[in-house]
């Protein structure tokens, strides 16, 4: 048998990059499970697939960087939801809720290395997995994007998680700019185990609940059936923070003596429910094989998710909206305002059917893999203020007034479905060369579902608007693909894998790009590896054809109502925005690993992306003021206050490093030890060159990039994240120490002065998680997330320490109609007047929930 060493991979989960793991034991067959401990004196080494379409191959032996977290890591975080457990064990991968939530709570915004979710591909058993419906339009991480709903894989369907940190689109096609993430699923053919969670945070609300059933069923020895049944309930947890009435009277143009002051003095928080929304999701998934013969096998999966979360829009303060109309509050009691209720319901699915075998001396697999995610929309205890006031008018002109304003609003949705078939094979040529081939057909469509008529008429729904019928559509799109390469031992040492793929779009056109990479081992202690390859990204269909009018938080000026129109409408053809391309890439991968012994590693990785082409959603095109100007007359005749539009508007320059140093077997207290240190630096994450600015915009003297936008996307994550993990296997019980250390991020809030900037401070939050071994088949577990209860704190700066921006936050005048110095007037702009104290109206770093406690007992059987 060949001896191999570790390649320069970056070690994750906590920490550890897990090359070997323990052979399932008859006691208990689902090895996945958490457990106290595990014996290690017997292991088989992971054979991974992700990284490249030829033969497969061990972690070590690979020529890209590919991790492995196991479900016993994901399993200590504490964490429901796959895109959570993920971003406490990956540096590189962030996510995190945002605070104003609407659509967006339906689908956390995540990503890795600081490029998107859309740059990400997700991979369930190697195969594609469909884009979520949403499109995040707020200001928040991911603007202008989609990402796959990862959270709807139950946690105790996986086996382990295969995560490659490379580009990728020459072997997976588009979407693979950063990365892949595949989600390898349980295959165990019997036993199985229940689990039983329950959580609650340290403030005593979000008050979580879960029930997992995992369970395998062997047929004969031919194959096997595994699935898992999964639901779960989170409650609503709540951190608004108290208002400030002098911001609100100025705001909303009230009375503060009058109006504000004793409104606030009942509801300090002005009736505003900020935090994590309540949360109800069922899961279920199946995976399954049988051998027909030897040489043939026919395989299968499918996983369903139905979700819904019920979140809160701002409060309407009576000094805010006047009147209910009478609608919202019992007759014969004081108006008090009202609280519009957001429900969003999703249903997404997956399933794939598909066939292993040989041919000659070829190894094939065909496969048909379908997708789908389906969003509605639903607002509650709201109204049609402009249905309303219509009634008014006419009744004031003594007409006969129309039907009243509805207070629940069915306002639409979005649906994104897709079909996937895959024709792969593979052949070892000789012992040095295996080659390999393969094809992809997609084709892919894209709903945006019309609201009820009161839900976008005169205004629509007070705090979320129904999608009107004329931006209601249905989009397809077809894509071929075809690849092909090669892997070369060119020596024992020496590896090179060589890849080319060719693409076809039905909407926009093609792309052809390739990827080479390499490994040599020096010798058994140092390993060296590269890779470069050119990538692309197809605008998503929901770039390409969304269209809306949202609600939004205008600094200094309230909520007030914008347009999102595409590139196929008549105000961008007016404004000659140019039709979306697809985005270039060039990825440039270097590494280093260590192996000192058999239980140290040390490895260290960079990386270098070139973004050609991004596509952005741009910033809120506004009025000029002058009414002759084109741009003006376009916005005045769509109803709007201003409009924005996706764009091919920028380049970009994304660099880093991935680093680790991993100690295992550490004898301690009469037990093992394991020290894991994992972190990735960002060295460079910034627009390339010019802004390209459609010249109609250009000639009104703005731009679709602005410098709230551009902070979204550059420096809104973590400047560097570092996670430092102890695991102690004592006797019957297992602990495990993490902390994560969240680097500084800067951010420009709209409104902001143009002389300051809001930066998040670089915090630590440490996660501790005990297992205790109850019997050979059952294990107790105890999570405490934040022991520490560290919350994000933030700061003002003057950018670059400009003297305009020193002289705002050291002013102690206070405004003659506000009262309030020149900082406490911009802090109240970036926190709504105070109603997001933890994390600003546009989120943070990490989460504002605290400590959070949970705990478990899994069952095998």
């Amino acid at each position: 048998m060949k001896k191999t060493f570790p390649i320069a991979v970056m070690l994750l989960s906590t920490g550890t990059a897990v090359a070997q793991e323990p052979v399932p034991q008859a006691a208990a067959p689902d090895a996945s499970a958490p457990a106290a401990s595990k014996p290690d004196d017997v292991q088989r080494v992971v054979i991974v697939s992700t990284g490249s379409r030829g033969s497969q191959r061990t972690v070590v032996d690979a020529p890209v960087p590919v991790d492995i977290i196991n479900t016993k890591d994901l399993n200590k975080t504490g964490q429901i939801s796959l895109d959570k457990a993920l971003g406490m064990r990956v540096p590189s991968f962030n996510t995190v809720q945002t605070p104003v939530n609407d659509a967006t709570s339906l689908l956390d915004p995540y990503e890795i290395r600081n490029m998107g979710p859309s740059r990400s591909l997700i991979l369930i058993n190697g195969k594609r997995k469909n884009s979520s419906a949403l499109i995040y339009t707020q200001t928040s991480p991911g603007r202008g994007e989609s990402g796959s709903d990862i959270s709807a894989i139950p946690q105790d369907a996986i086996k382990r998680i295969e995560v490659l940190r490379d580009g990728a689109s020459a072997q997976y096609g588009s979407d693979a700019i950063s990365g892949v993430v595949n989600i390898i699923l349980k295959d165990n053919p019997e036993g199985g185990s229940l689990t039983a969670r329950a959580g609650v945070t340290g403030e005593g609300d979000g008050k979580m609940g879960a029930l997992s059933l995992n369970h395998g069923i062997r047929l004969s020895d031919k194959g096997f059936v595994n699935y898992t049944i999964d639901v779960s309930k989170v409650g609503l947890a709540e951190r608004s923070g108290l208002v400030d009435g002098r911001g609100d009277a100025a705001d909303f143009g009230a009375n503060l003596q009058k109006d504000v002051l004793p409104f606030l003095a009942q509801s300090p928080t002005a009736g505003n429910i900020n935090g994590s929304p309540k949360t109800r999701a069922n899961k279920f998934l199946v995976n399954s094989r049988l051998d027909i013969t030897d040489d043939v096998s026919i395989y299968g999966n499918a996983a369903y998710v139905k979700k819904q979360v019920d979140s809160f829009a701002n409060y309407r303060t009576p000094y805010w909206r006047d009147t209910d109309f009478g609608l919202l509050h019992a007759s014969g009691t004081p108006y008090t305002g009202y609280g519009p209720q957001f429900i969003g319901k999703l249903d997404d699915y997956n399933a794939t059917l598909g066939a292993k075998f040989t041919l000659g001396d070829w190894n094939a697999d065909v496969s048909v893999t379908i997708g789908g995610n389906k969003q509605a929309y639903e607002v509650h205890n709201s109204l049609n203020r402009g249905i309303e006031n219509a009634r008014v008018d006419a009744i004031a002109a003594g007409k006969t007034p129309g039907p009243r304003s509805p207070t629940s609003f069915d306002a639409g949705g979005t649906r994104f479905r897709h079909t996937v078939v895959n024709a792969d094979v593979s052949r070892q040529l000789t012992e040095a060369v295996n080659v390999y081939a393969g094809t992809e057909l997609r084709q892919e469509k894209y709903d945006v579902i019309a609201g009820e008529f009161a839900s976008y008429t005169a205004g629509g729904a007070d705090s979320y608007a129904g999608n009107m019928p004329e931006n209601a559509l249905s989009a397809d799109r077809k894509n071929y693909g075809v690849y092909g390469g090669s892997m070369f031992d060119i020596s024992k040492q020496w590896l090179v894998d060589l890849t080319g793929r060719y693409e076809k779009y039905s909407d926009f056109g093609n792309a052809t790009v390739g990827k080479l990479s390499t490994r040599y081992k020096v010798s058994d202690m140092v390993t060296l590896r590269a890779s470069l390859s050119s990538g692309f990204r197809a605008p998503s269909l929901h770039q390409i054809y969304t269209q809306k009018k949202q609600y939004s938080f205008v600094a200094g000026s309230g909520i007030q109502v914008s347009g999102l129109t595409n590139n196929q409408s008549a105000e961008a053809r007016a404004l000659n925005v140019p039709q979306l391309k697809a985005e270039k890439s060039k990825n440039i991968t270097l590494g280093l690993g260590l192996t000192p012994d058999a239980n140290t590693s040390v490895t260290l990785d960079y990386y270098h992306i070139a973004l050609k082409d991004r596509i952005i959603l741009g910033k809120e095109i506004k009025p000029t003021g002058d009414p002759a100007q084109e741009l003006d007359k376009i916005l005045a005749a769509g109803g709007v206050v201003s409009l924005s539009f996706f764009a091919n508007a920028l380049d970009s320059q994304t660099s880093g490093i991935d680093y680790v140093v991993s100690r295992k077997n550490i004898p301690a207290l009469d037990g093992k030890l394991a020290v894991n240190l994992s972190g990735n630096y960002t060295l460079k994450n910034e627009r390339d060159g010019a802004i390209n600015n459609p010249a109609a915009i250009a000639a009104a003297r703005q731009s679709v990039l602005d410098a709230t936008q551009e902070a979204l996307m550059f420096t809104s994550r973590p400047k560097h994240k570092t996670v430092l993990g102890l695991d102690l296997d004592y006797s019957k019980f297992n602990f495990s120490l993490n902390n994560t250390v969240y680097g500084p991020t800067q951010f420009r809030n709209a409104g902001l002065d143009e002389n300051l900037e809001l930066k998040f401070k670089t915090r630590n939050v440490t996660d501790f998680a005990l297992n205790y071994q109850l019997s050979n088949n059952t294990t107790l577990s105890f999570n405490v997330n934040n022991l520490f209860d560290v919350l994000p704190k933030w700061e003002l700066k003057a950018v670059n320490n400009t003297a305009k921006g020193s002289e705002i936050l050291a002013s102690t005048a206070r405004d003659p109609k506000t009262g309030m110095t020149p900082r406490e007037t911009q802090v109240n702009l970036i926190t709504f007047n105070g109603r997001y104290p933890i994390v600003t109206y546009d989120g943070s770093h990490f989460s504002q929930l605290g400590r959070m406690f949970n705990m478990s007992l899994n069952v095998r059987f």
